[in-house]
């Protein structure tokens, strides 16, 4: 059976980080595209010639040419599409942050549950290159007993800083490191942040941050990230009490894309971090070079195709979603407190 996803939404989420690799993913076929502007509209006829584009949710799911539909429009207009979707007897992926809190997560997921349907939350991310390295690294247990992961995001890109009381950083790159450092090491027991304010007509904007997560077995995270600080810089860094891995990489798979390239035309060679930029490993024996694992995020989307036909969980359950949120929801109150704050 293959599944014919919808995109619904067609900015930079849709257009680079869906659409693409809903065509490139086994037993999935990109079925629609929802977009209303005309330069939107435009783009898509460009990019998949002969696809239908409609203008509405409703509209695609009347016209019956999808069985689940990915929900990429601003933060703030997804819950109640996801909520159409969910009604209308689809399956859904959400782009992150899906839900405005933990709690609305939850009561997504209970609508699903309800419905007989498929949520999943579009954490994309955990297969980047560099983390599936990093993740390879810490499987093989070259560095002995973790002591902790050091994560760094910054882009120079203040043009998709997401302004006012619903968008910021946080909940923008936020999402993905959380995640990340969640599924590498486990839940969180205790938040610590601090964030960086720009006031903008919109409102208030967080536009940086630095969290520091414990985790359940004992080991230690610490994040940051910015958009508008002019830097350009993503680095991984794992210590343990027998080495030390350090990489810093390229964001491969976005730069492909942007680059005008698709992982469908050339899947075997798709995501590696070129060897410059392959991270350094650091134990008794030496240093050493460790190859790039390959990033595919379309292996998301294989994988919720896999859990619709099987009845299984998706890659990310939309509870796994609301435990991040719960962390954001705690590192903003951190910040807003100046205290760590207890999710135990």
């Amino acid at each position: 059976m293959t599944l014919r996803i919808g995109v619904v939404g067609y900015g930079t989420g849709g257009r680079h980080f869906h659409a693409p690799f809903i065509d490139a993913a086994a037993g999935c076929a990109l079925a629609g595209i929802v977009a209303r502007a005309p330069g939107t509209v435009a783009a898509a006829n460009a990019d998949w010639p002969g696809l239908p584009v409609y203008p509405s949710l409703a509209a695609m799911i009347e016209a019956g040419v999808c069985d689940a539909v990915t929900i990429s429009t601003p933060p703030h207009t997804r819950r109640e599409l996801v909520l159409e979707a969910i009604e209308a007897g689809l399956h859904v992926v959400a782009d992150k942050p899906f839900a405005p809190s933990a709690e609305a997560a939850l009561e997504l997921d209970a609508a699903a549950e309800a419905k007989g349907v498929t949520l999943g939350v579009y954490q994309n991310r955990r297969y980047d290159a560099d983390m599936q390295t990093l993740a390879k690294v810490l499987r093989d247990d070259t560095l002995g007993p973790l002591w902790r992961v050091h994560s760094r995001m910054d882009f120079d890109d203040p043009a998709t800083l997401e302004a006012g009381p619903t968008g910021g950083l946080l909940r923008d790159l936020g999402s993905h490191l959380v995640d990340q450092m969640i599924w590498l090491l486990g839940p969180v027991t205790e938040v610590d942040a601090q964030m960086d304010y720009l006031d903008l007509p919109e409102g208030p904007t967080d536009a940086g941050f630095t969290i520091t997560l414990r985790h359940e077995g004992g080991t230690h995270s610490h994040i940051n990230a910015s958009k508008c600080n002019f830097l350009n810089l993503r680095e991984l860094r794992a210590l343990g009490g027998e080495g030390s891995f350090v990489a810093q990489s390229t964001d491969v798979q976005a730069q492909q894309i942007f680059a005008g390239k698709r992982p469908a035309a050339d899947p075997e060679t798709w995501g590696f971090e070129p060897e410059s930029n392959w991270g350094v490993l650091r134990t008794s024996d030496g240093a050493r070079h460790v190859p790039s694992e390959q990033g595919r995020y379309h292996d998301y989307y294989e994988a919720f195709a896999a859990a619709v036909r099987e009845g299984s969980a998706p890659p990310v359950t939309a509870r796994q979603g609301a435990r991040t949120l719960a962390v954001l929801d705690a590192a903003r109150e951190s910040a807003t407190s100046g205290r760590s704050v207890s999710l135990i």
